[in-house]
């Protein structure tokens, strides 16, 4: 077991960040601790992409020397999903942090306890 976790790390340090952000989204009530807990667990998710998706020794599936063999290249859907989840990710956090500003500019705090008692009293 020792063996294996030391040699697959970055998987076991992805799967730590994710812990961590997911318990950090599940047990934060203020907002802005729960954007950053989900962009931990993103962060964590592209690097397990990442670190599954590169082959050691092999290079970026560019042909330079002529070498049109598969196995000298790595594969490049790996990397591309991870540009497509940045782009994503980016975006939803703007949308979640509009939001959250646009909630604090209504009931002037964070807490999503305070917002939920909040709105029960408006009777929403």
């Amino acid at each position: 077991m020792g063996a294996n976790l030391l040699s697959n790390y970055g998987e076991a340090v992805a799967m730590v960040l994710f812990g961590i952000g997911f318990s950090n989204l599940l047990l934060q009530k203020n907002l802005i601790k729960k954007i950053i807990g989900l962009n931990i667990m993103d962060t964590a998710v592209y690097l397990f992409l990442a670190e599954k998706g590169y082959i050691y020794g092999r290079k970026a599936p560019i042909v330079v020397d002529g070498i049109q063999s598969m196995e000298a290249y790595i594969n490049p859907v790996p990397s591309g999903l991870v540009l497509t989840g940045i782009v994503v990710s980016v975006s939803v956090t703007a949308l979640m942090l509009s939001l959250t500003v646009r909630l604090y500019r209504r009931y002037h705090t964070l807490d999503l306890d305070e917002i939920s008692a909040r709105l029960k009293k408006e009777g929403l």
